[in-house]
């Protein structure tokens, strides 16, 4: 088993968790009218179909992290059952994706929201799995 692939996929399903609940407990909650589980209160320009949207979209976030940690702990425990070229382009595309992620985080944030040094921490440990 490849540690540090697997050690990536967690961090995946930690990060999708804690980015869905403090979403709604940070920013959402507010929003909602009682007992709603998708917000509808709006204020100033922006309309309810787009908070709807923008909901929607926070939460997609960690569907798919979770996807993708889906298979990079899916890669690191069954190594010998892929091919080497199929697996590297898998975990390099993933790697890549999280490594700009990051930096767009940090960039539009000015480093402040600290989910930028998860996203890097998950782009370079798919990166040292390959290594080893």
């Amino acid at each position: 088993m490849n540690q540090y692939l697997f050690i990536a996929g967690t961090l995946y399903f930690i990060l999708g968790l804690v980015h869905s609940i403090l979403g709604e407990i940070l920013i959402f909650k507010n929003l909602k009218k009682s007992n709603k589980i998708i917000p509808t209160i709006v204020t100033s320009k922006l309309k309810e179909r787009h908070l709807r949207i923008i909901w929607a979209t926070w939460h997609l976030t960690s569907l798919f992290g979770w996807c993708i940690g889906v298979l990079l702990i899916k890669i690191g425990t069954r190594q010998t059952e892929m091919s080497a070229d199929m697996m590297q382009f898998i975990i390099t595309c993933i790697a890549i994706t999280m490594l700009c992620a990051s930096f767009l985080v940090f960039i539009s944030t000015k480093g402040k929201h600290l989910g930028w040094i998860v996203l890097l921490i998950i782009g370079i440990t798919p990166i040292l799995g390959m290594l080893k």
